[in-house]
């Protein structure tokens, strides 16, 4: 049977998985939810014998069902491949009492590779399937991780332009590095004099503006997201806590149907909602625990009930979650919302308008499978450097958010269940600030300087990711303000 999707906002608007991935953003910015959660229709048992190219083909189907058997296939090989350094493509690492799930192993070293590797399969697929013959212009605004993932899926794919809008001083030196070097005659990056929020904002007013599409449409064009507010995005990141699972149960630390915990740190909310999906579909998972750094508007949210995005935008050291509006926490108020349209496009109409919102009693008492928590900078640090003093393991700034605000989930509940993190950027991306958090000694140091030095204590090679833009030439310069966004994005597609 089809699985459709329908918009948060209006529940009028039905469509299938593949127009879902397509259209990215639904009308009125509402964000596409399948009807139901499937439940998965293998058991624990036989995933733990399949590889993630299986996993991801038992899990996706279950979403896509308007792709056929060959189709899904076919994007999840070309995806899942040899830009991943690693067969197991997410293994697990066990260091100090977790389970760390590496998410870093494709070709920009961040978790957004797990996802952002299929998309442009999907997109391309799904656009053969409902005769689009416009090219598609993916437009995406990143707090640093998603702009280079997307600019690496899309770059170079007939029939697709690809336009990535990032705050210039709001992503790291490698990530900046990563993204302004990126060859392809269809990318474009551009800087805003701004935040990630703003860029977001901008780029989901360009989504909604109807003279713009028609003008776009007129030339040949249309819009489509790359951000996980495209639910082609968050299918795959599913996969990998399915799989994460089955390898715990292949290894024999967990039998199946024993409950794990799993710890995200989150801006957007895209990540840990997969998880939350997952456990929908059947994974036995017992507690979502949502790290967040200092911007801790989630982490208040699931303490009060109340959203509120008014407070200072504070730049840290992790900065994938500098951000201050959770898009995708939308799919969750929906969802505990009862799947009323209505009632959630009123909570957003508030957000839109004053900033912030507040969840009924009831609403509040469907969180319960959540804990929220936050690290401040000197705590991630902190982090970081006694992980490695204890283990010899060197983790990113926000995988250490995450394992922070874990060692505070153990000290509130004394809850020893087995847990996965989930360690979602490699270490050399933000090298400054891990090795600044292992010895002060290194804070004097250039920036690929300090990647050849963290490969000494890491023992790990440095990724191919960070050795390619060492001497790249840059080809990326234009900067804007955030109102003369969509002026760029005309210029680049006329």
């Amino acid at each position: 049977m089809e699985l459709k999707y329908v918009s948060t906002r209006d529940a009028n608007e039905v469509v299938s998985a593949s127009q879902a991935i397509l259209k990215g953003l639904a009308n009125g910015g509402g964000l596409f939810v399948p009807t139901t959660i499937p439940k998965l229709d293998v058991s624990l048992e036989d995933l733990s014998k399949m590889s993630y190219q299986q996993t991801a083909y038992e899990v996706m189907k279950l979403f896509l069902t308007d792709f056929t058997e060959s189709e899904l296939k076919t994007c999840i090989e070309r995806a899942y491949d040899s830009k991943f350094d690693t067969d197991e493509i997410a293994p697990l690492v066990y260091a100090d009492g977790a389970y760390y799930l590496e998410l870093f192993h494709g070709s920009t070293i961040a978790f957004k590779d797990m996802a952002l590797s299929i998309l442009p399969h999907l997109m391309i697929t799904s656009a053969r399937k409902n005769n689009v013959k416009n090219d598609i212009v993916i437009l995406t605004a990143t707090s640093g991780d998603t702009g280079k993932a997307a600019l690496a899926g899309f770059a170079g794919v007939e029939g697709t332009r690809i336009i990535v809008f990032y705050p210039k001083d709001g992503v790291s030196p490698i990530q900046k590095q990563q993204m302004v070097t990126q060859l392809g005659d269809n990318t474009l990056v551009v800087g805003i004099d701004g935040n990630f929020d703003q860029a977001q904002t901008g780029v989901k007013q360009m989504f909604a503006d109807k003279e713009m599409a028609a003008e776009l449409d007129a030339k040949g064009f249309q819009f489509s997201s790359a951000n996980s507010i495209n639910i082609g995005r968050l299918v795959p990141q599913i996969v990998y806590y399915v799989y994460s699972y089955a390898k715990l149960v292949e290894n024999e630390k967990i039998k199946p149907g024993d409950k794990i915990n799993v710890v995200v740190p989150t801006g957007n909310f895209g990540n840990i909602l997969a998880a939350f999906y997952a456990k929908n579909m059947g994974l036995p998972i017992a507690k979502l625990i949502c790290a967040s750094n200092e911007n801790k508007v989630l982490y208040d949210f699931f303490s009060t009930g109340v959203y509120d995005k008014n407070r200072d935008f504070v730049l840290t050291n992790s900065p994938s979650m500098d951000i201050l509006i959770s898009s995708n926490l939308e799919r969750l108020i929906y969802r505990i919302a009862g799947e009323d349209s209505v009632k959630n496009a009123e909570l957003m109409r508030q957000l839109n308008e004053t900033g912030k919102y507040e969840i009924t009693p009831e609403m509040k008492a469907q969180l319960d499978e959540f804990y929220g928590n936050y690290t401040d900078e000197a705590e991630t640090a902190k982090t970081i450097h006694d992980l490695y003093e204890k283990t010899g393991y060197v983790i990113d700034t926000h995988t250490a958010v995450a394992a922070g605000v874990y060692a505070k989930y153990k000290a509130d509940t004394n809850d020893d269940t087995t847990t996965v993190i989930a360690s979602t950027a490699s270490p050399f991306k933000f090298a400054r600030s891990v090795m600044s958090a292992i010895d002060s000694k290194y804070e004097s140091m250039e920036d690929f300087a300090l990647v050849d030095e963290l490969s000494k204590v890491a023992g790990v090679e440095v990724p191919k990711a960070v050795e390619e833009i060492r001497d790249a030439e840059v080809r990326h310069k234009t900067i804007c303000a955030v109102d003369e966004m969509p002026q760029v994005v005309r210029d680049f597609l006329v």
